[in-house]
């Protein structure tokens, strides 16, 4: 499941593709071999989620002008929603950039350098949903008729669904 949200990172063209691998480092690292990305270990990533975000922003060239957030428990999401979400920043260099689907914020997000030292003073097992809700109001919004940017996957089952889903293009929560 790395891999293939991985290789749809890659494939959107970004600028810098930063992997932050915790966890089962050494497997992750070798399921990505050969992809064209930086691979930073967290070594505090028992201390929760916010310590992946503070070890990929760190890790960001210093030209780099927005984040985008991609989680690993996503694999439908596509490589042209990721570009959809750049090109409206660049249009609108809005402080926040996400995907909502039926009325629900999605993932990835898409954060502009200015909140940086925001989200490298998260802490604990969160990410940046407290960030996203103080700046609600800063928020372009990019509607999507994909109902992947609101699911995560915990299971095999849910990647089996999620990825049978994202092949027949429609919602996996739908009666078959």
């Amino acid at each position: 499941m790395v891999r293939r949200v991985t290789e749809m990172v890659c494939a959107s063209g970004l600028t810098q593709v930063i992997v932050v691998v915790g966890a089962d480092a050494e497997k992750v690292e070798a399921a990505l071999a050969g992809l064209p990305v930086e691979l930073v270990r967290n070594r505090a990533w028992r201390e929760g989620m916010s310590t992946s975000l503070r070890t990929g922003i760190g890790a960001l060239r210093p030209e780099i002008a927005a984040v985008l957030v991609v989680l690993a428990d996503q694999p439908a999401v596509t490589s042209g929603l990721l570009q959809e979400l750049v090109e409206r920043y660049r249009a609108t260099q809005a402080a926040i950039v996400a995907p909502f689907y039926r009325g629900r914020r999605g993932n990835p997000v898409l954060f502009d350098r200015s909140l940086f030292p925001m989200l490298l003073a998260v802490r604990g097992d969160r990410g940046a949903r407290e960030i996203i809700e103080q700046h609600a109001k800063q928020i372009e919004r990019v509607a999507c008729d994909d109902p992947a940017v609101v699911q995560d996957v915990d299971t095999l089952e849910d990647f089996e669904a999620a990825t049978r889903s994202a092949r027949r293009g429609r919602d996996p929560s739908a009666a078959d």
